[in-house]
């Protein structure tokens, strides 16, 4: 049999139910209340919790690019017909999850007021109706959040993150942990902006404003200033206190153990892989 094709179903069987698997672990207690608890540290926190849930899967994928390298092009590991039924319902996840990635990529009928759009070359789009809204200041804050926006890349991160949260479909806890970081986000990005100078009660007023105008499509991959209803509140409350202290630290030792762990898949996969096959009732004897 072909080792590709043996390749190409065991990566979806194992990543597939890996990272399907461990979406369902709790999503962290949500935290936007604790006010002195800096957003940008709430940001990271939560975005690091949706990819740490692909881990499972990104270790199976490593291991069986491991076996692959150390394979021949016909393998003697012919697959059993539980593969395919295994295989088949996260085919059709995976085929939602790349129509939804798809359709993301949409432009929306109709654009919020203020956002920031495209993946590579993310820009901010503020409509006429914005500026007959707010005053010099307000505008001006608004503009610092969403040029936030664009030096961190978020509408592809938003679409990156909406991608793990549908292969992971139709577990709660991914919903939750993809809802946690968008209201994050916009507590970090808020909090850049007051940094660079513009005043809370300035863009408190312009987050106010703009979502009363608000219309934006679920889905799209762009980030406008309004965020999610769950955030609105707890933001006006935080704009109108002091920029909470940023303790975050970069996880340096983090990377490298992750690093590290699929640096030893591989390995394990060019070594062990075919013990691990056969050991799999997915490989018919």
């Amino acid at each position: 049999m072909s080792r590709d094709l043996v390749l190409a179903i065991m990566v979806l069987v194992f990543c597939g139910a890996g990272a399907w698997i461990a979406s369902w672990l709790p999503a962290a207690r949500e935290r936007l209340g604790i006010h002195e608890v800096s957003g940008r540290q709430l940001e990271a926190q939560s975005w690091r919790a949706i990819w740490m849930t692909m881990l499972p899967a990104a270790i199976a994928l490593a291991t069986m690019f491991g076996w692959a390298l150390q394979e021949p092009c016909v393998t003697d590991e012919p697959l059993s017909p539980a593969a395919a039924l295994v295989a088949a319902p996260l085919a059709i996840l995976w085929l939602r999850c790349a129509l939804r990635a798809c359709l993301a990529l949409r432009r929306p009928r109709e654009l919020p007021p203020i956002a920031t759009v495209g993946l590579l070359r993310p820009r901010v789009v503020v409509a006429k109706s914005v500026h007959d809204v707010l005053d010099e200041d307000a505008l001006a804050a608004a503009l610092s959040h969403e040029g936030a926006h664009v030096r961190h890349r978020d509408p592809l991160r938003l679409w990156l993150a909406q991608i793990v949260t549908d292969l992971q479909w139709p577990s709660p806890a991914a919903r939750r942990r993809l809802e946690c970081w968008l209201a994050a986000l916009e507590l970090a990005r808020d909090e850049e902006a007051r940094v660079a100078g513009a005043r809370g009660e300035d863009l408190a007023a312009a987050v106010v404003a703009v979502a009363r105008m608000s219309k934006t499509e679920r889905g799209a991959a762009m980030v406008g200033l309004t965020g999610t209803e769950l955030s609105l509140s707890a933001r006006v409350r935080r704009l109108l206190e002091p920029v909470p202290r940023d303790v975050g630290r970069r996880r340096v030792v983090l990377t490298l153990a992750v690093v590290g762990i699929l640096l030893a898949s591989v390995m394990v996969g060019a070594s062990y892989g075919d013990d691990i096959l056969r050991a799999m009732p997915f490989i018919a004897a």
